[in-house]
């Protein structure tokens, strides 16, 4: 079979770039299997996704061309094999559910990931990593060891070379330097019901107010807390009769839900940054 490449790209929109990016993998014995684009008017922005095979050219070959194709269109692109999986690291703390459907979905061939590690602040979950064989680093956090810790975790993630950092309900806030380096690269989870329901026990706050409505955020990480690129939201309907116990189960299952797609999107490649927003191709 030949070798499949997916190829992602933004650039100003101009007459022509479709035509030209064809052209470009026709000439190179590139069979596109898959396209998608987007021009934004409001930005003057154009963005595509192509999935496509080519024999003639090893990987490394194709983009030392596509970068001499894509200069003078000032595209902004990348290139990856879609038979290699995406390196992953997962960030977690005492809430398990999400890390826990990740690995399932990871092992059961549903996403496109190679999950190298597992690191927490708690001990609660080296059992879950053994089960799935996956190296679990213990790393406690205080005020004083902040900066330490995040320089330990940045040293895990570089050296098993992490194209994606999942937070999967790590409760500290990320410092802006470690945030920076991630940029792009590190998706977290959250309830939907920031700004309002602060704090420890959102489901409680919920709750007391009455709540119609349940859901959950998947985003970039950026310096602004909970502020970052949206990749997926979900919602839950949910009325009088509902218990904090039950709102608590209806919204982790849906955090897990929004999470593991925004994951899966990310892995296949197609999330492209806009600014404070984001392009998917589904």
């Amino acid at each position: 079979m030949n070798p499949t490449y997916i190829l992602t790209l933004s650039c100003p929109d101009r007459l022509g770039l479709v035509h030209a990016l064809s052209g470009f993998l026709l000439e190179r014995g590139g069979n596109i299997e898959e396209a998608a684009q987007y021009n934004d008017a409001d930005t003057g922005l154009f963005f595509m996704r192509v999935q496509f095979a080519c024999a003639q050219l090893r990987h490394d070959e194709l983009k030392a061309q596509m970068d001499t194709f894509a200069q003078p269109f000032q595209m902004q692109w990348s290139l990856h094999a879609q038979a290699q999986p995406m390196r992953a690291v997962i960030l977690v703390s005492k809430e398990g559910h999400c890390l826990n459907d990740l690995l399932f979905r990871w092992k059961s061939g549903l996403l496109p990931l190679d999950i190298r590690a597992i690191i927490s602040n708690h001990r609660d979950f080296y059992q879950l990593a053994a089960s799935y064989n996956v190296p679990f680093h213990h790393l406690p956090v205080t005020a004083d060891t902040k900066a330490q810790v995040e320089a330990r975790q940045y040293e895990i993630i570089q050296s098993e070379a992490a194209e994606l950092v999942v937070l999967a309900r790590y409760m500290q806030v990320l410092s802006d330097d470690l945030c920076q380096k991630l940029s792009g690269r590190a998706i977290n989870i959250h309830h939907s019901f920031l700004p309002s329901f602060k704090g420890a026990k959102p489901y409680y706050q919920a709750h007391d107010r009455g709540v119609k409505l349940i859901g959950a955020t998947a985003h970039y990480v950026t310096a602004h807390l909970d502020e970052g690129p949206i990749i997926e939201q979900d919602v839950a309907r949910v009325d009088h009769s509902k218990t904090v116990e039950d709102l608590t189960a209806l919204g982790r299952d849906t955090e897990s839900q929004v999470l593991a797609r925004a994951v899966k999107w990310h892995g296949e490649h197609r999330v492209l940054l806009n600014g404070h927003k984001t392009v998917i191709f589904k």
